[in-house]
């Protein structure tokens, strides 16, 4: 898969899910449950890359196949009939994720009718071996519907571990356009509803232009 983006190497599964810790987690199976660190407070550009020049940052979802929850394959195109793609990273053990996820339920439907998606990506069900964890599937579901998070959730994948390297702490939002192009700025930490209703108003406005 070629990435216009500079992704840093992976060299383990471990090592990716390591780095989307909320802060950092234990060198364990990426399956554990951490100690939750305090997740920083929002903030602007949380990749890398983000202040590359934008040919640079094109197409970082481009082209990936994976899952979701249910064990349903899933690629590039489900962003083809949405005109932005909100992707908001997540972790089961991570409480301001788990906190700012009713508010991205109501916003998934209320944005639904201007052409925007939301995407959830798990990061910590994967086991040390690189196989998916039964258990933190099951967790990751009952807090998808505890929250009434109902949109699509993908899991972390070969074609991701690039992607999710960049991402010192979770939550981390990036919006993507409908060819998987990175669109405005990324977030590094949780918002409250007006927050997101900012930030995709003005990634909207940007891809629309």
């Amino acid at each position: 898969m070629n990435h216009r983006l500079s992704l840093l190497a992976v060299p383990a599964l471990s090592a990716a899910l390591l780095l989307g810790a909320c802060g950092g987690a234990p060198a364990a199976s990426p399956a554990a449950t951490p100690t939750p660190t305090p997740s920083p407070s929002p903030s602007a550009s949380p990749l890398p890359s983000q202040s590359a020049p934008a040919e640079e940052t094109a197409g970082i979802l481009s082209s990936f196949s994976t899952v979701d929850l249910d064990g349903n394959e899933v690629d590039e195109s489900l962003l083809e009939d949405y005109t932005l793609t909100m992707v908001n990273v997540w972790a089961t053990f991570c409480s301001p994720c788990l906190g700012e996820m009713p508010d991205l339920g109501e916003l998934a439907e209320e944005y639904a009718d201007q052409g925007v998606r939301i995407v959830g990506l798990v990061t910590d069900v994967l086991n040390s071996d690189g196989t998916y964890s039964e258990e933190q599937l099951d967790t990751a579901r009952e807090i998808v519907s505890a929250t009434g998070a109902d949109y699509l959730h993908i899991l972390p994948s070969e074609d991701l571990y690039g992607l999710l390297a960049q991402m010192p702490y979770v939550p981390t939002t990036f919006f993507v356009d409908s060819q998987g192009r990175q669109v405005s700025t990324g977030y590094q930490g949780a918002k409250d509803k007006e927050g997101w209703i900012a930030a995709i108003d003005q990634a909207l406005a940007e891809v629309e232009q």
